[in-house]
């Protein structure tokens, strides 16, 4: 996914803001563990009347997946055209909408069936996506968030995020949990915790104890990224591209 770059340079270049005094970290605890697809590049994930939606990357072999969170097995699945790298995926009314990566287009899917019913174009990449209830929320590698009509997928407003004045791109899944957004940091095992208003980072989530091979894998890109929230029950899941696992965690304030 995306060029490769220095895992060694990125976390340098993160470290000074990661590191700050004025932004709290926060530990994790495992409440438990489900099967994951080792062949699933995870780009985007979601959660959803009982299931697990999952997108996933890499050119010829994208897809959108329903999955049974218990057992791990897919439900159903529908191939992402091969000349389409996908990338994130969320939720809106009776649709799933999903992203690609350079190709500037975007899919709207039958939530019941996966037939395709609509696409639509947008400037740039296209990286996570999410939505809080009003908008659809989209990141695209940069330090700016966009915010899209999930109607019309016109821009309506875009935030550009920092920590302690200092801006912070390689934003990748995202997913809003409780009016926050969470985002994961391409290449790290860092969760950024963002007000959706300000654009502000309030908090890490350090995941760096979760999974030991996360970035020792092909080209290195068996990297975390997937977050998904079960609103209802408050459940929180996260996983990685090629993980074995997807892990429902706790967040906890770092003692």
């Amino acid at each position: 996914m995306k060029k490769i770059v220095a895992q060694a340079l990125l976390l340098s270049a993160l470290w000074p803001v990661v590191a700050s005094a004025a932004l709290p970290t926060y530990d994790f605890k495992v409440v438990r563990s489900y099967p994951h697809d080792t062949q699933a590049f995870t780009e985007g994930l979601l959660y959803r009347d009982g299931f697990l939606y999952e997108s996933t990357g890499l050119s010829g072999k994208s897809s959108i997946r329903k999955v049974n969170l218990e057992t791990g097995k897919v439900l159903q699945s529908k191939d992402i055209p091969p000349q389409y790298f996908g990338e994130g995926l969320t939720a809106w009314g009776d649709t799933l909408v999903g992203l690609t990566w350079q190709t500037q287009t975007g899919f709207v899917f039958d939530l019941k069936t996966f037939e395709l019913k609509n696409q639509f174009a947008y400037p740039g990449e296209g990286w996570g996506l999410s939505q809080n209830g009003k908008e659809l929320v989209m990141s695209d590698g940069t330090a700016t968030l966009r915010f899209l009509d999930p109607k019309t997928f016109l821009e309506v407003r875009r935030v550009k995020v920092t920590a302690d004045g200092i801006a912070v791109d390689q934003l990748n899944e995202l997913e809003v949990v409780d009016g926050e957004i969470f985002a994961n940091i391409w290449h790290t095992n860092t969760i950024a915790r963002i007000d959706q208003n300000t654009g502000k980072i309030t908090g890490w989530i350090d995941f760096s104890k979760l999974y030991p091979e996360a970035g020792k894998g092909p080209n290195g890109e068996n990297v975390m990224n997937g977050i998904a929230y079960d609103a209802e029950k408050k459940r929180l899941f996260v996983t990685g591209k090629l993980w074995p696992k997807i892990y429902e965690v706790k967040i906890i304030p770092r003692k």
